[in-house]
């Protein structure tokens, strides 16, 4: 699941039939194989709108160690 979930985040156009088999033969209904797609998706998407629009972090995150890996 998180191979997939990392090339439908950082190389979608690379998703295939095989991608999907692959989650089936893991035990992974098509609800749950969309459900996977449909959170990494708007995950990738928030963040990008984020940077594209230069939000920056809450202060409350500063510090952290996720936060200046980031920046």
């Amino acid at each position: 699941m998180l191979d997939y979930v990392a090339k439908v985040t950082l190389r979608p156009w690379e998703v295939n039939a095989d991608d999907v088999a692959a989650l089936r033969s893991c035990g992974f209904d098509d609800r749950a194989i969309h459900d996977i797609c449909a959170v990494a998706a708007y995950f990738a998407f928030v963040n990008r709108l984020a940077d594209g629009l230069g939000v920056d972090l809450e202060k409350r995150f500063e510090g952290q160690e996720y936060y200046q890996a980031g920046r």
